[in-house]
């Protein structure tokens, strides 16, 4: 290898270091990438509107964009998220009860009551607090590290927001600023590659809130039609868990059927079979029409990401381990497969 070979070798394999070494502040940018995406969509889509024959500016759009995201989110905490956090709480409180009702349950179909004794009794609330001063204790002394998480948790989504909008604002800056890391003759193809992410991430965006907003709903149906308790706790937990294919949506059953395990035991089975029913109207009728554009993704590979995104950047990596996916085989696809292997002689 000739010197400049070395040095090309050499300043790759710096640069991959580095960016590793700054995975997380990169998946903080992504993730801005993300919201800014679904805001340019909506941008854009307002932006085809016109008033008395004169369409809509795109820093005037932006503005009601942003109002109107502000005021619906201003409604989110105010309407719901109290009745939420007090549901969510009566949900704490029967936990205890659950768990003691599913031991009985055991114990009952065993032949020999001694053989399932091994099961532990609930905790009372005198033993809960005697488990938790230690952990009081622990949390008092790192008050200080506790309060700099918090705080560096803060400022990490003060960082996206500002970004968020700043790239909205701006996009195409933003654009010829990534262009240039690029050597020149295979610009013009970087820019087609952003162009097809950008399509692929904006229909994931758009299609995951829809299937998120059937699921929720439908749930929320379905359990006041049962006579659930905490049906929107249920039902929002049900839309939110959706976000994360393969597990959210197995474990979004779980808080419903502790429930019904206090209510009649029919109510077990009748919610595993709604469940079951709403799962397969949005992965055999509603995912196929409304993400017929969207880039697909086989369940494997899905399932594999997921547990190297969370396996490398944590919770927010499992979070975006998808729209990562998404972007990441775009560029796999056209840069690997169409302008790499497919030209091989």
């Amino acid at each position: 290898m000739k010197l400049g070979q070395y040095l090309g070798l050499s300043s790759l394999i710096i640069s991959g270091y580095i960016l590793w070494e700054i995975r997380q502040l990169l998946l903080l940018v992504f993730t801005a990438v993300v919201f800014a995406t679904a805001l340019n969509r909506l941008v854009k889509w307002l932006g085809t509107f016109q008033i008395k024959g004169i369409a809509i500016k795109r820093k005037l759009a932006l503005v009601i964009i942003l109002l109107l995201l502000s005021l619906l989110t201003s409604l989110f905490f105010l309407l719901i998220v109290p009745s939420f956090i007090e549901q969510f709480q009566k949900f704490l409180e029967l936990v205890p009860t659950v768990w003691e009702t599913l031991r009985r349950i055991v114990i009952s179909l065993a032949q020999k009551q001694s053989r399932l004794d091994w099961l532990p009794p609930p905790p009372s609330l005198k033993n809960v607090i005697e488990q938790l001063q230690p952990l009081f204790r622990e949390i008092f002394r790192n008050f200080f590290a506790f309060f700099s998480n918090s705080l560096a948790a803060i400022f990490q989504l003060l960082f996206v927001l500002a970004l968020t909008i700043m790239m909205v604002i701006n996009p195409q800056g933003y654009r010829k600023f990534a262009l240039k890391l690029f050597p020149s003759f295979y610009r013009h193809r970087v820019d087609e590659i952003l162009n097809l992410s950008e399509i692929a991430l904006g229909n994931w965006l758009t299609g995951i809130t829809i299937n998120c907003l059937f699921i929720g709903i439908l749930s929320g149906i379905g359990l006041l039609i049962l006579q659930v308790k905490l049906v929107l706790v249920h039902a929002l937990l049900a839309g939110l868990l959706n976000f994360i294919p393969n597990i959210g949506p197995a474990s979004s059953v779980i808080f419903p059927v502790m429930v019904a395990v206090l209510d009649e035991p029919w109510k077990i089975w009748a919610i595993l079979i709604w469940y079951f029913i709403i799962q397969n109207l949005e992965s055999y009728w509603l995912t196929p029409t409304i993400m017929a554009k969207q880039v697909s993704l086989l369940p494997a590979v899905t399932l594999m990401a997921q547990i190297f995104f969370a396996q490398s950047f944590g919770l927010l990596g499992l979070l975006l381990a998808l729209p990562l996916t998404v972007v990441a085989k775009t560029w796999i696809d056209e840069v690997l497969f169409k302008d790499i292997l497919d030209n091989w002689v």
